[in-house]
């Protein structure tokens, strides 16, 4: 007899959790999501949306009496005093590098009882990433690239993404502000700052909204940056590559080593 394991009814107050239940075959324990969830296709009708990501509809989760609530980052701390303060139990994680994600999704797959999913998923997943960092390794020349997250102020890639860009083959211009795990101190004083470092690729994605790229070729004092010469602005939706969990480490990666690629092939054709 198949006995279900850990907890059977989840609020997922981000959508990572979300995508990785669904991932292990576990999305029958979910009663509750975010309202920002958009992956799986689908996974926006077939559970109520409880919560932004600063708060939560805290009478209706209640409601739907979870024996777990799972969320993400220190940001959702007074969302998660609620929660506890109401008797309900509460897990926040707050995972910032790649190999934190994998922990992150390794101690969820184990609460659940899908450990050999989780770990098969997993071991796919790295050996891709090692494939595509053997690709852009062979690379003569690798683009300097800037990740903006926010635009007012301009706050730079936080530490997975800046991570992210390596395995696909760009070099993060603000290394040393994607150690910074709180989002405040990655933020940019001098707005000439980004144009001085001279990145040859720019992708934004502004979480929760559309990235403009005309708006940032015309900031003042960024006309000779290599990326605006050349039209080298990109987006990546947040909800492919700012959630700590599968969807960063597939689709946002796929998407990084896109742009890449191609700006490696226009160096190529150029020489």
């Amino acid at each position: 007899m198949n006995i279900s394991r850990g907890p059977q009814r989840i609020v997922c107050l981000t959508e990572e959790t979300t995508e990785w239940l669904y991932l292990l075959g576990e999305q029958h324990r979910i009663v509750g999501i975010s309202g920002y969830t958009v992956r799986p296709e689908g996974v926006r009708q077939a559970h109520p949306r409880v919560s932004t990501f600063l708060d939560g509809k805290i009478e209706q989760i209640i409601n739907l009496k979870p024996d777990l609530v799972i969320g993400f980052s220190d940001m959702q701390a007074e969302l998660a005093n609620k929660l506890i303060r109401a008797g309900l139990q509460v897990l926040i994680t707050n995972q910032r590098s790649i190999e934190e994600i994998f922990d992150t999704l390794r101690l969820v797959a184990g609460m659940v009882g899908a450990s050999k999913k989780g770990d098969a998923w997993e071991a796919k997943t790295k050996a891709d990433h090692q494939a595509m960092r053997l690709v852009s390794q062979s690379w003569h020349g690798l683009p300097k690239v800037y990740f903006e997250e926010w635009d007012e102020p301009m706050i730079s890639a936080i530490q997975w993404v800046s991570e992210l860009i390596g395995i696909a083959g760009g070099v993060d211009v603000f290394p040393e502000l994607a150690l910074q795990s709180l989002g405040k101190n990655r933020v940019i004083a001098d707005p000439l700052e980004p144009a001085r470092r001279a990145p040859d690729v720019i992708v934004g994605s502004w979480c929760g909204k559309k990235f403009r790229p005309e708006k940032v070729s015309a900031r003042e004092g960024w006309q000779n940056v290599p990326a605006v010469q050349n039209s080298d602005l990109f987006e990546i939706k947040s909800c492919n590559i700012l959630q700590p969990g599968p969807a960063a480490l597939t689709d946002g990666l796929a998407q990084l080593h896109t742009i890449f690629s191609n700006w490696h092939a226009q160096q190529e054709v150029s020489k």
